[in-house]
């Protein structure tokens, strides 16, 4: 990983497909504080697209940034309130 981003939690969805991924994400961020990091392990391709647009249309969440590698997607949100 390029940057040094502090990971509060780690969601597993690995094996989950649209919709859950993000579902799932939305449950995790809610139950963090504001500046939490939640680190999101997938394997469906479409959450790179699913969970960036989740973020750019919810408020009080910021995508940090996105990883893919040997059929896993990482994403890694940052609560903001």
């Amino acid at each position: 990983m390029s940057t040094d981003i502090s990971v509060t939690e780690t969601l597993d969805v690995k094996g989950e497909n649209c919709p859950m991924p993000v579902v799932k994400t939305k449950q995790a961020i809610d139950a963090l504080e504001a500046g939490d990091v939640l680190e999101v392990v997938a394997t469906d391709s479409g959450s790179m697209s699913d969970i960036a647009g989740w973020a750019d249309t919810t408020d009080g969440v910021e995508l940090v940034t996105q990883e893919e590698g040997d059929g896993v997607y990482k994403h890694y949100v940052r609560k903001t309130e």
